[in-house]
């Protein structure tokens, strides 16, 4: 059966293949990518995500007080555990009959970008360090009290604890958080998802990330900076039948091997056995997204300034707001006091970071149809192009002049394969097609659909509405939770086909694609974690905080022989 490709044929890939150079309809002037003023923005977290640990004990932020040079110490029944044991904090030679505020330090941890009007980048992380109340005490006559608590869940690593009087330090003891690994469930067959858990992540950058293994292959990172030390994640058990490891360790971006010889050897992480039953084939391609969360940043990419009608009163509204290329949504406009035919535009950008001198990308728009003004008001239905992904606008133009606009996220998904009677026959896998035809070159090398291969073949995988920005504009590649490599979806403005090798035993295989924080063109300094999978990307990312939507999506193989 002849397979055909998505959107009628490669038409449109062949203009993707050349558009640089198309002209291109500016709704800006043109500017470099790497040339505008940078201005970081510490991210606020976004409400909704899972699993977040409250603020230890009382949440109550600690009043200022000085730490002299010299305090007693406070004695502790142990000076270190994990999450929920149990600990007694006490002191002795105090002042009698007097309240003082037993404080615990902690810290918040956020992710740091440049949000520009084309474009965000990523420039790292950022941790802020405070006290928060574990309880008030007061001493006996003799000047000595003791208080019973647990262990918060919170950051790993050492707080200090302070008896405080009328803003100064009296006393001063520390505790030491450990860490645990867990997973869940412990056995399945191959391809079944599994939760790991890394609880005692550190609040600094050599101790705030985590190296997930399978089997010492390298699947990925976690963070908690979120979630306040307690890492999530979720990888797939891949084959053979039998016994497997899944290890979590210490890692800024790939494992601290020599941990305990390190500034940090508590920082160790742990190892656990999971057993894969039995092959059960190949299961369908599926994508997970991370929970929707209210974002905590208004601006958008693409929505133009330059053009912007100063006297419009009106009001745009979607009837979808975000949804996979090719989505139908229906803009309505009140509050117009233009009249006549308005044009409907969709806002993007062209380019690309890599060949790039001076000019890296510009806007560009996409015509979506025209419109009548009717009572002040414009009813119709667009179609979202097949176009890079992430957000852009849906503006509504007179001429030259922008009288509304209104933002649209377009969500990442597989390409599907038709075949000429437009029959789906496969869903983003296929065999490579290296042919170098016109065909072969329109579709990014992808040829026929399947997940059979036989070892050596070289696999396609094809994913449409890939974003541009450096938090969505690539996506990072797992082989049986190895990570091989990574793609990009903007010079093919969105649609990406990554060539990847068959390997291994006959049987079922697994692919995972998940987040990347990407950190090349253009590059800034202190930007940890970058250009590897980020498993925690649907807890602790910084697109959440911008309304990004970034899935992980899942394949399955079969090698044959």
């Amino acid at each position: 059966m002849k397979r055909i490709m998505s959107n009628k044929g490669a038409s449109l890939l062949l203009r993707i293949a050349v558009v640089s150079i198309m002209p291109v309809a500016l709704l800006a002037p043109a500017r470099a990518a790497d040339t505008n003023p940078v201005v970081p923005i510490n991210l606020v977290q976004p409400a909704g995500i899972p699993d977040v640990s409250p603020l230890p004990f009382t949440a109550n932020k600690s009043a200022n007080f000085t730490t002299p040079e010299t305090m007693l110490n406070l004695d502790m029944s142990s000076v270190q555990g994990y999450y929920d044991d149990s600990f007694t904090v006490s002191g002795k030679g105090l002042a009698a009959s007097t309240p003082l505020t037993l404080t615990w330090s902690t810290s918040d941890g956020t992710w740091v970008t440049d949000i520009q009007p084309n474009s965000v980048n990523y420039l790292g992380i950022k941790y802020t360090k405070y006290n928060v109340d574990i309880a008030t005490v007061t001493t006996d006559a003799t000047g000595a009290f003791s208080f019973k608590a647990k262990v918060p869940h919170d950051f790993g690593g050492v707080h200090d604890i302070y008896a405080v009087s009328n803003g100064v330090a009296i006393a001063h003891a520390g505790y030491q958080i450990l860490r645990t690994v867990t997973i869940s469930p412990k056995s399945g067959p191959i391809g079944t998802p599994i939760t790991v858990t890394y609880t005692g992540l550190g609040a600094s950058l050599y101790t705030g990330g985590g190296a997930v293994h399978w089997d010492s292959s390298y699947a990925g990172e976690m963070h908690a900076l979120w979630t306040r030390g307690t890492g999530q994640v979720v990888i797939r058990a891949a084959g053979p039948v039998g016994i497997h490891y899944v290890e979590v360790k210490d890692a800024l971006t790939f494992a601290y091997l020599n941990i305990l010889q390190s500034p940090v050897p508590y920082a160790n992480g742990g190892i656990l056995p999971f057993k894969v039953t039995k092959d059960n084939g190949p299961t369908a391609p599926y994508i997970t997204y991370p929970a929707q969360v209210e974002p905590t940043v208004t601006q958008r990419t693409t929505i133009a300034t330059a053009g912007l009608d100063p006297n419009t009163k009106a009001v745009a509204t979607l009837s979808k707001t975000s949804g996979p290329i090719l989505t139908k949504t229906t803009v309505n406009v009140t509050g117009l006091t233009t009249t006549g035919t308005h044009q409907l535009v969709w806002a993007s950008v062209v380019g690309n970071r890599v060949n790039c001198t001076g000019t890296c990308w510009a806007y560009s728009s996409i015509p979506l149809g025209t419109a009548d003004v009717v009572n002040g008001s414009i009813t119709k239905e667009v179609t979202i192009p097949d176009n890079l992904g992430g957000w852009h606008v849906i503006q509504v133009k007179q001429g030259d002049a922008i009288e509304a606009q209104i933002p649209f996220y377009v969500k990442e998904s597989i390409m599907p394969f038709y075949d000429k009677a437009g029959k789906v026959i496969g869903l983003g896998l296929a065999k490579a097609d290296n042919s170098g035809s016109l065909q072969a070159i329109a579709t990014g090398g992808a040829g026929t659909p399947t997940n059979k291969f036989k070892a050596g073949e070289e696999i396609t995988v094809s994913i449409k509405g890939v974003g541009w920005t450096q938090l969505d504009n690539t996506l990072a590649f797992t082989y049986d939770n190895s990570y091989v490599g990574y793609g990009c979806g903007f010079n093919s403005n969105g649609y990406m086909v990554v060539h990847i090798r068959a390997t291994g035993a006959p049987g079922t295989h697994i692919i995972d694609l998940h987040p990347l924080l990407y950190t090349q063109q253009p590059s800034f300094a202190n930007t940890p974690y970058g250009m590897v999978p980020v498993l925690s990307s649907d807890r602790d990312f910084p697109g959440l905080a911008l309304g990004y939507q970034i899935p992980s999506i899942h394949f399955a193989i079969t090698i044959v022989k």
